[in-house]
């Protein structure tokens, strides 16, 4: 996407009222995925779990407006490989800017709905880390991560050169279609994921115990939120109210539909039953694999492609048991296998009738397209691991990474958040408990602390 520059004259108004909107849904994905995740996990790490979402709601929005638009939307000054770190610190310059004519929508908002997918892809990281990490040391993390892992990255894929603005090079050069973050968001995350829980190592009791979710209603009602955000996520991107938009909505609501159902045959076929989990996992893995094949697909090819997704991630989840990585929430089994499938996949079932103008294999186009596809999925995927590995190795060296196994097993709730999910302790002593109603537990008396 191109930086955007001009006068407050040349706003569309019902352009940037689409914009508006997506922003408030993209956000409401960030409450969406604290739900989901923490309905995944047990009982005594649920408000951890959601705590690590909204810390990364907090904390990645306030660096990309201070450094993080910058680095990726900025001039680009190495290559293709970086935007100039300093041109937009704090936003600077975008109070009053609104348009090149290409897309007429205030740039400051264009700068909030990119960081917005910044919150995002930070908070799906977390949910790879599940039941062990410490939350500031998870906050130092997914701080420095906006940085020196994301906003290089949505450089490379999603700032398209225009006039004398130079953006990044897998978008410029390479010519690689991800019209929403197969590879920027997706791709990013699920690497990220699997060297953090590879720094972190595996729960204790993992692969003995039973770690089911504690709550699935809590999962089907956050799954339900991301879909209805992911609206803003997709057809958002086309940064217009128009035919694009259109079209990005539909095939959005088809993969996530297409999704559920090959989740749910694999989960028949294989088990024996539906569950709701797999119904709410198809569903997600649908709409990871539509996020960068959106503009390129059919509406048969979106119902293919979502299906597909399901159905490969339907048993990508079980490698973590097979290779012994600690994947919490199969982070890696549905945002990287989904955003390999998706992102690959637009090499395969693109059609130059949609937005984006280009054939696949299956329509003509040759093998072109999916060699730029597979340069983007291996370069994005590798440098995401790598990078955060050495990042979350830093942060276990300076500030303690992993808490402590009797804190695991004992509840990470209670120990770092000095909080239950459930009062289960109320209802089964009568005893009164600060956490009942909604006064804060600070302002109670010590004696009630209990």
């Amino acid at each position: 996407m191109p930086l955007l520059t001009g006068t407050p004259s040349a706003l569309d108004t019902g352009d940037t009222a689409w914009l508006l909107v997506s922003c408030a849904l993209v956000l409401l994905m960030a409450p969406g995925l604290a739900l989901f995740y923490g309905g995944m996990v047990r009982a005594k790490s649920v408000l951890n779990m959601m705590m690590m979402t909204f810390g990364a709601l907090a904390a990645a929005i306030i660096v990309w407006t201070v450094v993080g638009y910058s680095f990726a939307f900025g001039d680009d000054v190495g290559g293709g490989l970086l935007g100039s770190p300093l041109q937009h610190v704090g936003l600077h310059g975008l109070m009053a800017a609104s348009s090149n004519g290409v897309s007429p929508i205030p740039v400051i908002l264009f700068a909030v709905f990119q960081g917005l997918f910044c919150v995002i892809t930070g908070a799906l990281v977390s949910g790879a880390i599940a039941d062990r990490a410490r939350f500031g040391a998870w906050m130092a993390f997914v701080s420095v991560w906006t940085v020196v892992v994301y906003a290089p990255v949505a450089h490379w894929v999603f700032d398209a050169s225009s006039g004398s603005h130079v953006g990044g090079w897998l978008a410029n050069q390479v010519h690689l279609v991800d019209f929403a973050g197969g590879t920027a968001v997706e791709i990013c995350s699920g690497a990220s994921g699997l060297a953090l829980a590879l720094v972190l190592g595996r729960r204790h009791g993992f692969g003995k115990d039973p770690m089911r979710p504690h709550n699935l209603t809590l999962v089907m009602m956050g799954a339900g939120l991301l879909w209805f955000g992911w609206f803003g996520f997709n057809a958002g991107s086309a940064l217009a109210a128009n035919q694009k938009a259109a079209v990005i909505f539909t095939t959005t609501l088809l993969a996530g539909a297409a999704g559920t159902l090959g989740w749910l045959a694999v989960e028949r076929y294989r088990d024996g039953h539906a569950t709701s989990l797999g119904a709410a996992s198809g569903m997600v893995a649908g709409l990871v694999a539509i996020t960068p094949s959106c503009a390129s697909l059919s509406p048969l090819g979106s119902i293919a492609m979502g299906a597909l997704a399901g159905m490969v991630c339907a048993f990508a989840v079980g490698l973590k048991h097979r290779f012994g990585y600690d994947d919490s929430l199969d982070v890696v089994g549905v945002h990287l296998v989904g955003g390999l499938v998706g992102t690959l996949g637009i090499g395969f079932l693109a059609t130059a009738s949609a937005p984006t103008g280009v054939n696949g294999l299956l329509y003509g186009g040759g093998v072109g397209q999916l060699g730029r596809q597979a340069l983007g999925c291996l370069v994005v995927m590798v440098y995401a691991f790598v990078v955060s590995g050495v990042l979350g190795l830093a942060v276990e060296r300076l500030l303690g990474f992993r808490i402590h196994v009797d804190d695991e097993v004992s509840g990470i709730d209670l120990v770092l958040h000095a909080e239950t999910a459930y009062d289960l302790h109320h209802l089964s002593s009568g005893r009164p408990s600060f956490h009942h109603g909604l006064t804060h537990p600070a302002s109670q008396p010590p004696e009630r602390a209990g």
